[in-house]
């Protein structure tokens, strides 16, 4: 089964302007994705919150919707690493559903 993935961030305007910006964001959670999750497909909607704030939905390939993710920044604005610290977490949950453990 091919995978499948899909990145969408609502309110992108509101991350800092030196973090990267929705690509930074969304290349973060492919990459996470592919190293912790090769080959599960899925869609992940990205809000961007007031305060340094993110949630995720997120949708598998086969339509199953997993916990959202959030995700808080209180010392500092958004920045890569945040990005990538946010979508470790989003990989792991595909891991998770991706191998049938809950």
């Amino acid at each position: 089964m091919p995978s499948t993935a899909g990145c969408r961030v609502i309110d992108g305007e509101l991350l800092p302007p030196n973090s990267g910006g929705e690509t930074a964001l969304c290349d973060a959670i492919a990459v996470a994705a592919a190293k912790h999750a090769p080959g599960v497909g899925y869609t992940v909607e990205v809000r961007v919150l007031p305060r340094s704030r993110l949630s995720a939905a997120i949708t598998m390939s086969d339509g199953r919707k997993l916990p959202e993710k959030n995700f808080v920044r209180m010392d500092r604005p958004l920045s890569m690493g945040a990005f990538q610290s946010f979508a470790s977490a989003i990989a792991m949950e595909l891991a998770k559903a991706g191998s049938g453990k809950s």
